[in-house]
């Protein structure tokens, strides 16, 4: 095994054609240098310099070539290992939590744009129900999450309220038949606002599709397969409002923290989410 340590003197003498400069060059004796290449020397089998009889002039023989070429190689894997590493540990990784049923294209377009910025941010996006990823931020598996929820039922970094609105396709007319309703699963606000509404209006209602996603629930609306309640940044050209159906009271979305200390690169975040996704 090759000694990066003597490999670096060697590297010095070679470029320096002295061991006295050498010695200078890393802080250390003449004598120590030297010591340092005949142990090379002794490791590899070979004589690396030639001194000429004043010993104030060195040059390398072919072996000392050879091997100082590789040695400058090793050198700088060395070195780009040590800042690889560096780099690795003082960056720990973000973890942000994104409700399954938030405007998937705006997030991403978002997130990409954060990450080109900051190429050296190591963003991990994790996408869910809200009350999943509440449960998460609690367990310390996020560090801040973006949540729909009832307003005010809670501390939050930031929050904004967000409008709601039944939707149904262009060509739908409601009638006295049970109201098909197009859903997000169990624990969405928006199911929740839409089941409690009709009931109180002594209104029936049925499940006719249900889905996690929200270009899922805006193509079921959009085709007629359902209505459902929608945040209005949501709507879309090919739905239209229901007006004679109950007034809905805004939920409210949140910027929530798993309660450590917040670092530089989370207030960055925090700042670009406060400024791009608070409701138009």
């Amino acid at each position: 095994m090759l000694d990066l340590e003597l490999l670096k003197t060697l590297v010095c003498v070679v470029d320096e054609g002295s061991f006295t400069r050498a010695g200078e060059r890393v802080h250390r004796t003449q004598s120590t240098v030297s010591q340092q290449v005949r142990r090379l020397e002794e490791n590899v089998g070979h004589c690396l310099l030639l001194r000429d009889r004043s010993g104030n002039q060195v040059t390398p023989t072919a072996q000392g070539e050879l091997l100082a070429q590789y040695a400058r190689r090793l050198l700088g894997l060395a070195q780009e290992a040590e800042e690889a590493l560096a780099s690795e540990g003082a960056l720990l990784p973000l973890r942000l939590g994104v409700p399954e049923d938030f405007d998937t294209q705006r997030m991403t377009a978002l997130l990409a744009g954060f990450t080109q910025a900051r190429p050296s941010a190591r963003l991990e996006t994790i996408s869910g129900m809200s009350t999943d990823l509440q449960q998460k931020l609690a367990s310390g598996e996020l560090d801040i999450a973006l949540v729909k929820r009832e307003p005010g039922s809670g501390e939050c970094l930031a929050s904004w309220p967000e409008s709601l609105v039944w939707v149904k396709g262009k060509q739908v007319e409601l009638d006295d038949q049970p109201l098909p309703l197009a859903l997000f699963p169990q624990g969405c606000i928006y199911r929740l606002r839409a089941i409690r509404s009709l009931d109180k209006a002594k209104r029936r209602w049925r499940i006719a599709f249900g889905s996690h996603s929200l270009t899922g629930i805006q193509a079921a609306v959009a085709s007629g397969l359902g209505i459902s309640v929608l945040p209005s940044s949501a709507v879309l050209a090919e739905h239209s409002l229901c007006e004679q159906l109950p007034a809905l009271a805004p939920s409210e979305l949140a910027l929530v923290s798993g309660g450590g200390a917040v670092t530089a690169l989370q207030r960055e975040l925090l700042a670009l989410l406060q400024e791009q996704i608070m409701p138009a």
